[in-house]
């Protein structure tokens, strides 16, 4: 059955064509497997409940009938503004707007949240540009530049909230810095979501082409309750397509955690346990509240549109296991550096089991892709990623983090990134075991390696399954490099890197290329440890090779303009005559290109095909690099898809006439 909305109905009907609801909501208490909901252009200023599960055959259908005409916003319009002092205004919002939830005494603040807890989850936008919040009416007059932000300019722009508790009214002040709200378009945000089941199980929905837009979410580390504008809860199957979606307080699109009230923001409560072992038990009692691959997961975003998030993207702790993120455009996430703390990136996804991330395209973020624990069958393909850096300009943010492409976070693999085009001047920041990298164009550095991981048991998995099969700190190694080109387009000098905690300083690895490996020990060097003579062997005698690093494969790369080659490498080009360049570029059309003549340099350079063969088995699970039905890969195709033949090159194209293609 088809049920039409459309907001500009002259009044509320009963979902036929000739009498549309004219609210979203009205539609998603009445919509069945089976059903379409059918969504005319206009501004819904609502927040959509789907109560009905779909069914995998029957799935439940929401779908703007103008691609990105029908607008789901969690804010509303504000006119009622008057002259304060100077360049600011002042109005008053009655707090029964908010209902149970008010966005301006609800801070930003929770588990991994290091950055200082002065925000709240509410926001003031002048014509869709987001204000920067002020700390006091004093701050937010004076209109400074918020040092930190990536868009001085912009954070001139200010707001400022209190409470009178005899009105029972919220005040906000707003800096506007000229512009006159009575003739602009200015709102606040006041609802915390914008289409999000509250219920579990709510499954196999599809929404498609919708704006969605302006939310107040609140923070969402993986032991809490994770919400962001838009997603699935905890469920199975949904379909998140053809959508814009931007302006959330936290995060954009969420396939994360149930809430669970034994185990919400627990470290921040009660500081009796780390957040770790936290972490531990939201594994656990997942298990217990159904994660299962048989009802959660398995989920589809693809071609949206994600920006202007200031948590992330994409965020998601153990619901979104078994799904698919493609060609997706994320970017400008975090960049106005309010908040800072371990869950940011264009797409943070915590035990991203057989998870495909691939064809995405991701700039301009704190970060690009972090998956953090349980990264188990994660496959990171065909993306491209670039500009993911602060700023010179820009002050580091306390308790902000470090900006890097990719970050794969406490983890025993496989972890599998093959054919990325990685441009930004860290590539990978490496505190894991477990990762293949096969035919990528990296032009930054490794950091982290063998660091950042200390004494965190972690777990992982039966293969291609969520169920627990152990548990085991983080050796590092058991990592392969092959068949990449590594290219030091950005200074080699270390990053100084401020800490959280004092005023201490550390130095971050810029030198790129895999020599940051020449300690970690080759396959033949690791097994010798095991040779026994005993007819028993003694436990205690192999205590430190149970401990130590796991053995690292390299082979096949290409290193330029001063890339270092790991000490163990056999076959390998190192090019130290000529001056290489790598840049993409934005052309008229909107379409992105590459500017490189590193295939001019390649030579007569031929490296062997990689295969799941090849890679062998991530160690601790004891699991191939393999697809997720458990089927070998074998790397024959590029980053466009093109076929290599038997005349393998280093790098993500086939060709050199590939890599003057399109690549977004």
């Amino acid at each position: 059955m088809k049920i039409y909305v459309d907001i500009n109905a002259g009044r509320d009907g009963n979902g036929t064509k000739e009498m549309p609801y004219r609210w979203i909501h009205e539609a998603a208490k009445a919509a069945m497997p089976g059903d379409e909901v059918l969504v005319a252009p206009g501004t819904y200023r609502e927040y959509v409940e789907p109560i009905h599960a779909g069914t995998e055959s029957a799935r439940i259908t929401y779908r703007s009938t103008e691609p990105l005409g029908a607008e789901i916003t969690g804010a509303e319009e504000v006119k009622d503004w008057k002259p304060y002092k100077g360049n600011v205004w002042v109005t008053r919002v009655n707090n029964t707007v908010f209902g149970s939830y008010n966005p301006y005494t609800t801070y930003v603040f929770g588990d991994w949240y290091f950055a200082k807890r002065d925000k709240h989850t509410g926001c003031v936008w002048l014509n869709d540009q987001a204000l920067y919040e002020a700390t006091s009416l004093e701050a937010c007059e004076a209109g400074e530049v918020y040092e930190c932000s990536w868009d001085p300019e912009a954070s001139k722009r200010k707001w400022y909230a209190e409470q009178d508790e005899e009105t029972n009214e919220t005040v906000i002040y707003a800096n506007f810095q000229g512009a006159d709200p009575t003739k602009e378009n200015v709102e606040i945000t006041v609802r915390r979501e914008c289409f999000l089941p509250q219920q579990n199980g709510i499954g196999y929905i599809t929404v498609s082409g919708f704006n969605i837009n302006k939310a107040a979410t609140t923070w969402a580390p993986p032991a809490a309750y994770q919400d962001g504008m838009i997603g699935p809860h905890w469920s199975k199957g949904w379909i998140i397509e053809d959508c814009e979606i931007w302006g959330s307080k936290c995060a954009g699109i969420s396939v994360g955690k149930y809430y669970d009230p034994e185990n919400d923001h627990f470290f921040t409560r009660h500081h009796v346990k780390s957040p770790t072992q936290m972490e531990r038990d939201a594994v656990c009692r997942g298990q217990y509240h159904g994660w299962l691959k048989e009802k959660v997961g398995s989920h589809i975003i693809r071609r949206n549109n994600i920006h202007n998030c200031e948590q992330g993207g994409i965020i998601g702790r153990q619901g979104g296991v078994f799904s698919i993120i493609e060609d997706n455009h994320i970017h400008h996430i975090n960049n106005m550096m309010e908040l800072g703390g371990a869950e940011i990136a264009g797409i943070k996804m915590h035990a991203a089991i057989d998870v495909i991330m691939r064809r995405n395209h991701i700039h301009n973020c704190t970060m690009g892709i972090w998956t953090d624990w349980e990264a188990q069958g994660t496959r990171i393909t065909q993306n491209l990623l670039h500009d993911n850096e602060r700023p010179a300009f820009a002050k580091q943010l306390k308790g902000g983090m470090m900006c890097q492409d990719i970050f794969v976070e406490v983890g025993h693999g496989p972890t599998l990134i093959d054919n990325n085009i990685l441009l930004s001047d860290a590539s990978l920041r490496i505190a894991t075991q477990g990762v293949a990298m096969v035919h990528n164009l990296i032009c930054g550095s490794f950091t982290m390696v063998g660091d950042g991981t200390s004494w965190r048991y972690t777990p992982y998995h039966m293969p291609h399954r969520t169920e627990v099969m152990g548990f085991m700190t983080i050796l590092h190694g058991d990592d392969r490099f092959y068949n990449n080109i590594f290219v030091q387009k950005w200074p080699s000098a270390p990053f100084v890197v401020r800490h959280d905690s004092n005023d201490g300083t550390e130095a971050e690895n810029r030198e790129v290329g895999t020599h940051v490996f020449d300690e970690y020990p080759t396959y033949d060097e690791w097994i010798a440890q095991f040779d026994m003579d005993e007819e028993v062997p003694n436990m205690s005698k192999l205590e430190k090779a149970h401990f130590g690093h796991l053995p690292v494969w390299v082979d096949g790369n290409a290193y330029f303009d001063g890339a270092k080659a790991c000490r163990n490498e056999k076959s390998n080009l190192v090019d130290t005559e000529h001056e290489v360049t790598v840049d993409v570029q934005q052309e008229e059309d909107g379409s992105w290109r590459l500017n490189t003549n590193v295939y001019d340099f390649l030579g007569d350079f031929r490296c062997g095909m990689v295969n799941t063969e090849v890679l062998g088995n991530a160690f601790e699970p004891n699991e191939p690099y393999e697809n997720p039905d458990g089927t070998p890969i074998t790397f024959d195709t590029d980053y466009l898809g093109s076929h290599r033949g038997i005349d393998v090159i280093p790098g993500p194209f086939a060709g050199a006439e590939d890599a003057r293609k399109k690549l977004w």
